[in-house]
């Protein structure tokens, strides 16, 4: 479980929003919270419509109060404030993941579709595609950060979507998800997606039209192979007393997510995600960009270096 939780904040109530569940994370796994803020060189007056921090006084002060306040009472709260002026904050947390040594990364993602994806793109794209940490995206639903950010956290969570897809080197975010179940004594349910015909991109898209007998083939045995699967994660997890469903689906894998998590209504949706082209192949087509920008649940998103 998570020992030690990193919480990005630039002074604007949208970031406070993710205080609540990084709290309730903290309290759950008896872990340390670190506040951070980085100073932006040439920063904007006002960020998500409040006072932006420029300097680093201004920064340490709000830091300061923050932890004082009541959704982290008791807790082990540390500060720290990048004093000198970065053009790249995004960059800059990366770089702070790797000195901090933190088990996760806790941020706001705000709203849906091209808003969502803007307010979380940057640090996504810095954090998950360069970097090893966990991040979690905490989905501020209707768009209300000053009744999130200031209120205590849900006391648990009832039920947590796992997406798996059977490769082990993907299956990094499994034991992250069993761990949440077990911690907050919640309902883990299991996702996987196999491809059909119509779903298929790039070189197996090719391969179907040349090949479309021998293709439709593979995809059925993919089919009845991932029931297999998914019921032996089940019986494996059940094992281990934590409550397991599962689900195999076909078609867009992302498509497949989003539509079971808004039929399940999870209160964290475990994935994870991959960095193999760098930053900007977060956004180029993965399957964790679109549940981002598309999903209503929050987001813990685990990175797979191929």
């Amino acid at each position: 479980m998570f020992k030690h939780i990193l919480v990005p904040l630039d002074g604007s109530l949208m970031a406070e929003a993710a205080l609540p569940t990084a709290a309730l994370l903290a309290r759950k796994a008896g872990a340390a919270l670190t506040l951070i803020h980085v100073i932006e060189k040439n920063a904007p007056s006002a960020v998500h419509n409040d006072r932006h921090l420029v300097t680093a006084e201004e920064a340490a002060t709000y830091l300061d109060g923050l932890a004082r306040r009541p959704p982290l009472a008791g807790l082990a709260v540390a500060t720290h404030v990048h004093t000198a002026e970065v053009r790249d904050v995004a960059r800059s947390i990366t770089a702070h993941s790797d000195e901090l040594a933190p088990d996760i990364v806790v941020m706001t993602a705000h709203g849906t579709g091209g808003a969502r994806r803007l307010f979380s793109g940057a640090i996504a794209q810095q954090v998950v595609g360069h970097g090893l940490t966990p991040v979690l995206l905490v989905h501020l639903a209707g768009g209300a950060p000053e009744a999130a950010a200031g209120r205590a956290p849900a006391g648990t969570w009832t039920s947590i979507l796992a997406p798996i897809d059977g490769d082990p080197s993907h299956e990094k975010s499994l034991p992250i998800a069993a761990d949440l179940a077990a911690a907050f004594g919640c309902r883990l349910h299991l996702l996987m997606v196999t491809h059909t015909s119509a779903s298929l991109a790039g070189t197996d898209h090719a391969t179907e039209t040349l090949l479309p007998g021998a293709t439709r083939v593979k995809l059925e045995m993919e089919s009845a192979a991932a029931g297999d699967y998914l019921a032996a994660r089940v019986r494996e997890l059940s094992s281990e007393g934590i409550e397991t469903g599962s689900e195999a689906s076909r078609g867009d894998p992302a498509r497949a997510i989003i539509k079971a998590a808004r039929r399940i209504g999870p209160d964290l949706v475990v994935m994870a995600t991959h960095g193999r082209a760098g930053a900007g192949a977060f956004f180029e087509g993965s399957v964790a960009a679109r549940v981002v920008a598309r999903a209503r649940a929050s987001l813990l998103l685990v990175p797979v270096k191929e």
